[in-house]
Protein backbone atom coordinates (compact mmCIF):
# COMPACT_ATOMS: atom_id res chain seq x y z
CA UNK A 1 0.00 0.00 0.00
CA UNK A 2 2.79 2.38 0.41
CA UNK A 3 3.26 3.11 -3.02
CA UNK A 4 -0.50 4.06 -3.48
CA UNK A 5 -0.28 6.11 -0.42
CA UNK A 6 3.32 8.16 -2.09
CA UNK A 7 1.31 8.38 -5.26
CA UNK A 8 -1.56 10.30 -3.45
CA UNK A 9 0.24 11.84 -1.17
CA UNK A 10 2.01 13.85 -4.45
CA UNK A 11 -0.83 14.30 -6.05
CA UNK A 12 -1.90 16.49 -2.70
CA UNK A 13 1.36 17.88 -2.82
CA UNK A 14 1.11 19.39 -6.47
CA UNK A 15 -2.78 20.31 -6.49
CA UNK A 16 -3.83 21.05 -3.46
CA UNK A 17 -0.65 22.64 -1.73
CA UNK A 18 0.81 23.53 -4.62
CA UNK A 19 4.39 22.96 -3.98
CA UNK A 20 7.28 23.27 -6.27
CA UNK A 21 8.95 20.55 -7.96
CA UNK A 22 11.67 20.41 -5.34
CA UNK A 23 10.17 20.44 -2.19
CA UNK A 24 7.70 17.52 -3.77
CA UNK A 25 10.73 15.50 -4.73
CA UNK A 26 12.22 16.13 -1.16
CA UNK A 27 9.15 15.29 0.64
CA UNK A 28 8.59 11.97 -1.09
CA UNK A 29 12.33 11.34 -0.46
CA UNK A 30 11.86 11.74 3.18
CA UNK A 31 8.52 9.65 3.56
CA UNK A 32 10.51 6.87 1.67
CA UNK A 33 13.36 7.34 4.29
CA UNK A 34 10.27 6.12 6.42
CA UNK A 35 8.57 3.75 4.60
CA UNK A 36 12.39 1.91 4.42
CA UNK A 37 13.01 2.47 8.36
CA UNK A 38 9.72 0.60 9.27
CA UNK A 39 10.14 -1.96 6.62
CA UNK A 40 12.92 -3.05 8.11
CA UNK A 41 13.32 -2.44 12.29
CA UNK A 42 9.24 -2.86 12.07
CA UNK A 43 8.45 -5.65 9.69
CA UNK A 44 5.22 -5.99 8.66
CA UNK A 45 3.98 -3.16 9.82
CA UNK A 46 1.10 -1.15 7.93
CA UNK A 47 1.23 2.39 7.03
CA UNK A 48 -2.22 2.92 9.31
CA UNK A 49 -0.72 1.25 12.14
CA UNK A 50 2.55 3.40 12.73
CA UNK A 51 2.68 4.69 16.41
CA UNK A 52 4.36 7.72 17.91
CA UNK A 53 7.21 4.89 18.84
CA UNK A 54 7.57 4.30 15.18
CA UNK A 55 8.70 7.27 14.58
CA UNK A 56 10.81 8.24 17.30
CA UNK A 57 12.63 5.27 16.03
CA UNK A 58 12.84 6.76 12.97
CA UNK A 59 14.42 10.30 14.01
CA UNK A 60 16.87 8.26 16.58
CA UNK A 61 18.25 6.77 13.39
CA UNK A 62 18.32 9.91 12.05
CA UNK A 63 19.91 11.64 14.45
CA UNK A 64 22.92 8.77 14.33
CA UNK A 65 23.79 9.69 11.05
CA UNK A 66 24.76 12.69 12.21
CA UNK A 67 22.55 14.69 10.23
CA UNK A 68 22.45 18.30 11.02
CA UNK A 69 19.41 19.75 12.85
CA UNK A 70 17.79 21.73 9.49
CA UNK A 71 17.85 18.34 7.50
CA UNK A 72 16.30 16.77 10.60
CA UNK A 73 13.87 19.62 10.87
CA UNK A 74 12.99 19.07 6.83
CA UNK A 75 12.75 15.06 7.09
CA UNK A 76 10.22 15.62 10.12
CA UNK A 77 8.36 18.25 8.28
CA UNK A 78 7.95 15.87 5.44
CA UNK A 79 6.81 12.80 7.12
CA UNK A 80 4.23 15.09 9.50
CA UNK A 81 2.58 16.38 5.78
CA UNK A 82 2.55 12.83 4.61
CA UNK A 83 0.41 12.04 7.87
CA UNK A 84 -1.82 15.36 7.71
CA UNK A 85 -2.86 13.62 3.83
CA UNK A 86 -3.22 10.67 5.65
CA UNK A 87 -5.90 11.70 8.15
CA UNK A 88 -7.38 14.00 5.51
CA UNK A 89 -7.82 10.41 3.24
CA UNK A 90 -9.43 9.00 6.30
CA UNK A 91 -6.98 6.40 6.15
CA UNK A 92 -5.73 7.04 9.87
CA UNK A 93 -8.08 8.19 12.73
CA UNK A 94 -5.37 9.88 14.56
CA UNK A 95 -2.38 11.38 13.57
CA UNK A 96 1.08 10.21 15.62
CA UNK A 97 3.15 12.93 14.68
CA UNK A 98 1.26 15.06 17.17
CA UNK A 99 3.75 14.48 19.82
CA UNK A 100 6.58 14.28 17.94
CA UNK A 101 9.48 16.79 18.49
CA UNK A 102 11.19 18.95 16.00
CA UNK A 103 14.80 19.49 16.77
CA UNK A 104 15.74 22.78 17.96
CA UNK A 105 17.50 25.26 15.31
CA UNK A 106 19.31 27.97 15.76
CA UNK A 107 18.23 30.50 13.37
CA UNK A 108 21.30 32.15 11.23
CA UNK A 109 21.31 35.51 10.43
CA UNK A 110 22.02 36.15 6.86
CA UNK A 111 24.79 37.17 5.22
CA UNK A 112 23.91 40.49 3.40
CA UNK A 113 25.76 43.33 1.29
CA UNK A 114 25.68 46.80 1.66
CA UNK A 115 24.58 49.37 -1.18
CA UNK A 116 28.56 49.92 -2.06
CA UNK A 117 29.33 46.38 -2.46
CA UNK A 118 26.04 46.09 -5.12
CA UNK A 119 27.18 49.28 -6.76
CA UNK A 120 30.44 47.63 -7.20
CA UNK A 121 28.81 44.49 -8.95
CA UNK A 122 26.58 46.61 -11.37
CA UNK A 123 30.18 48.01 -11.75
CA UNK A 124 31.31 45.13 -12.77
CA UNK A 125 29.03 44.00 -15.64
CA UNK A 126 30.46 44.18 -19.20
CA UNK A 127 27.83 46.29 -21.19
CA UNK A 128 29.72 45.63 -24.14
CA UNK A 129 27.49 42.58 -24.63
CA UNK A 130 23.56 41.91 -24.82
CA UNK A 131 23.33 39.61 -21.50
CA UNK A 132 25.28 42.70 -20.28
CA UNK A 133 21.87 44.31 -20.33
CA UNK A 134 19.88 42.14 -19.47
CA UNK A 135 22.20 41.03 -16.18
CA UNK A 136 22.00 44.66 -14.79
CA UNK A 137 18.25 44.56 -15.42
CA UNK A 138 18.06 41.56 -13.38
CA UNK A 139 20.45 42.64 -10.80
CA UNK A 140 18.59 45.61 -10.56
CA UNK A 141 15.32 43.50 -10.61
CA UNK A 142 16.62 41.23 -7.77
CA UNK A 143 17.59 43.64 -5.28
CA UNK A 144 14.78 46.66 -6.22
CA UNK A 145 12.20 44.02 -5.27
CA UNK A 146 13.58 41.18 -3.01
CA UNK A 147 12.67 38.58 -5.40
CA UNK A 148 12.86 34.80 -4.75
CA UNK A 149 15.47 33.41 -7.50
CA UNK A 150 12.29 31.35 -8.54
CA UNK A 151 10.38 34.53 -8.76
CA UNK A 152 12.88 36.59 -10.98
CA UNK A 153 13.18 33.40 -13.63
CA UNK A 154 9.53 32.90 -14.14
CA UNK A 155 8.89 36.69 -14.07
CA UNK A 156 6.19 37.71 -17.04
CA UNK A 157 6.14 40.79 -19.09
CA UNK A 158 2.20 40.84 -18.86
CA UNK A 159 2.82 41.04 -15.23
CA UNK A 160 4.80 44.10 -15.11
CA UNK A 161 2.96 47.34 -15.14
CA UNK A 162 6.16 49.98 -14.88
CA UNK A 163 4.13 52.76 -15.86
CA UNK A 164 3.04 52.91 -11.82
CA UNK A 165 5.65 50.93 -10.90
CA UNK A 166 5.03 48.02 -9.62
CA UNK A 167 5.55 44.31 -10.90
CA UNK A 168 3.07 40.97 -9.68
CA UNK A 169 4.95 38.40 -8.87
CA UNK A 170 4.16 34.47 -8.63
CA UNK A 171 5.48 33.62 -5.76
CA UNK A 172 5.95 30.10 -3.35
CA UNK A 173 2.31 28.20 -3.96
CA UNK A 174 1.22 30.19 -6.68
CA UNK A 175 0.32 32.99 -4.46
CA UNK A 176 0.40 36.59 -6.00
CA UNK A 177 1.69 39.71 -4.52
CA UNK A 178 2.02 43.35 -5.83
CA UNK A 179 5.67 44.37 -5.78
CA UNK A 180 6.77 48.01 -5.62
CA UNK A 181 9.88 48.67 -8.61
CA UNK A 182 12.20 51.43 -8.05
CA UNK A 183 12.47 53.76 -10.88
CA UNK A 184 16.57 52.14 -11.92
CA UNK A 185 15.05 48.80 -12.08
CA UNK A 186 11.89 50.15 -14.24
CA UNK A 187 14.81 52.24 -16.53
CA UNK A 188 17.05 49.16 -17.07
CA UNK A 189 14.34 46.67 -17.88
CA UNK A 190 12.92 48.75 -20.63
CA UNK A 191 16.59 49.13 -21.73
CA UNK A 192 16.91 45.24 -21.82
CA UNK A 193 13.09 45.04 -23.51
CA UNK A 194 13.66 47.34 -26.32
CA UNK A 195 17.47 46.73 -27.11
CA UNK A 196 18.24 43.56 -26.39
CA UNK A 197 14.81 41.04 -25.83
CA UNK A 198 13.14 42.35 -28.76
CA UNK A 199 16.10 41.23 -31.03
CA UNK A 200 16.26 37.90 -29.91
CA UNK A 201 15.94 35.58 -33.12
CA UNK A 202 13.58 33.03 -31.86
CA UNK A 203 12.57 32.82 -28.82
CA UNK A 204 11.46 28.75 -27.70
CA UNK A 205 7.67 27.88 -27.17
CA UNK A 206 6.76 28.39 -23.65
CA UNK A 207 9.10 31.40 -22.72
CA UNK A 208 6.94 34.39 -24.91
CA UNK A 209 5.98 35.81 -22.25
CA UNK A 210 8.93 35.22 -20.26
CA UNK A 211 11.04 38.69 -19.04
CA UNK A 212 14.81 37.71 -18.84
CA UNK A 213 15.66 34.99 -21.69
CA UNK A 214 19.15 33.07 -22.68
CA UNK A 215 20.73 33.67 -26.00
CA UNK A 216 19.08 30.82 -27.14
CA UNK A 217 15.71 32.41 -26.12
CA UNK A 218 14.79 30.07 -23.48
CA UNK A 219 14.12 31.16 -19.44
CA UNK A 220 17.02 31.71 -17.54
CA UNK A 221 17.51 29.22 -15.10
CA UNK A 222 18.12 28.82 -11.48
CA UNK A 223 21.73 28.14 -12.17
CA UNK A 224 22.50 30.32 -14.80
CA UNK A 225 21.26 33.16 -12.06
CA UNK A 226 23.55 31.69 -9.62
CA UNK A 227 26.60 31.72 -12.05
CA UNK A 228 26.16 35.36 -12.96
CA UNK A 229 25.97 36.64 -9.32
CA UNK A 230 28.99 34.42 -8.78
CA UNK A 231 30.84 35.77 -11.68
CA UNK A 232 29.42 39.47 -10.52
CA UNK A 233 31.02 39.55 -7.23
CA UNK A 234 34.38 37.87 -7.84
CA UNK A 235 34.82 40.44 -10.37
CA UNK A 236 33.58 43.08 -8.06
CA UNK A 237 36.03 41.53 -5.24
CA UNK A 238 33.48 40.44 -3.03
CA UNK A 239 34.92 37.89 -1.22
CA UNK A 240 31.97 36.22 0.80
CA UNK A 241 29.86 34.01 -1.55
CA UNK A 242 26.64 35.66 -2.97
CA UNK A 243 24.06 34.02 -4.37
CA UNK A 244 20.30 35.15 -5.08
CA UNK A 245 19.03 35.21 -1.72
CA UNK A 246 21.53 37.80 -0.75
CA UNK A 247 20.01 40.18 -2.67
CA UNK A 248 17.23 39.20 -0.94
CA UNK A 249 18.23 40.00 2.48
CA UNK A 250 19.88 42.62 1.78
CA UNK A 251 17.00 44.37 0.31
CA UNK A 252 14.87 43.35 3.49
CA UNK A 253 17.87 44.02 5.78
CA UNK A 254 18.15 47.86 4.52
CA UNK A 255 14.37 48.14 4.36
CA UNK A 256 14.28 47.71 8.42
CA UNK A 257 17.99 49.77 8.82
CA UNK A 258 15.94 52.51 7.05
CA UNK A 259 12.98 51.88 9.45
CA UNK A 260 10.58 50.24 6.75
CA UNK A 261 7.38 48.84 8.54
CA UNK A 262 7.68 45.01 9.23
CA UNK A 263 4.50 44.11 8.00
CA UNK A 264 5.34 45.91 4.97
CA UNK A 265 8.15 44.34 4.58
CA UNK A 266 6.51 41.27 4.79
CA UNK A 267 3.96 41.57 2.52
CA UNK A 268 6.62 42.71 -0.14
CA UNK A 269 8.72 39.64 0.59
CA UNK A 270 6.06 37.30 0.39
CA UNK A 271 6.50 35.73 3.93
CA UNK A 272 3.99 33.71 5.52
CA UNK A 273 4.74 34.51 8.64
CA UNK A 274 5.58 37.15 10.38
CA UNK A 275 8.01 35.46 12.20
CA UNK A 276 10.42 34.82 9.05
CA UNK A 277 10.24 38.52 8.48
CA UNK A 278 11.47 39.45 12.38
CA UNK A 279 14.68 37.70 11.53
CA UNK A 280 15.59 41.44 9.59
CA UNK A 281 15.62 43.15 13.30
CA UNK A 282 18.18 40.77 15.09
CA UNK A 283 20.33 41.59 12.04
CA UNK A 284 18.57 45.63 12.91
CA UNK A 285 19.83 45.28 16.06
CA UNK A 286 23.53 44.72 15.30
CA UNK A 287 23.23 48.23 13.25
CA UNK A 288 21.48 50.09 16.55
CA UNK A 289 24.37 49.39 18.51
CA UNK A 290 26.83 50.82 15.91
CA UNK A 291 25.00 53.76 15.42
CA UNK A 292 25.02 54.06 19.05
CA UNK A 293 28.90 53.40 19.43
CA UNK A 294 29.23 55.81 16.56
CA UNK A 295 27.26 58.84 18.26
CA UNK A 296 26.02 58.46 21.72
CA UNK A 297 28.92 59.69 24.25
CA UNK A 298 28.58 56.84 26.63
CA UNK A 299 29.14 54.27 24.39
CA UNK A 300 32.62 55.94 22.87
Amino acid sequence: MWEAYLKGFKAYLQLERSMSENTIEAYLHDVAMLRDHVQEAYPGTAVESIQLEHLQSLMAAIYDLELSAATQARVLSGVKSFFRYLLLEEVIKRDPTELLDAPKLKRKLPHVLSLAEIDKMLAAIDHSKPEGTRNHALLETMYSCGLRVSEVISLQLTNLYLDVGFIKVIGKGNKERLVPIGEEAVKHIKLYKDHVRNHIPLIQKGSEDILFLNRRGGALSRVMVFMILKDLAQKAGIKQSVHPHTLRHSFATHLVEGGADLRAVQEMMGHKSITTTEIYTHLDRGYLRQTLEKYHPRFK
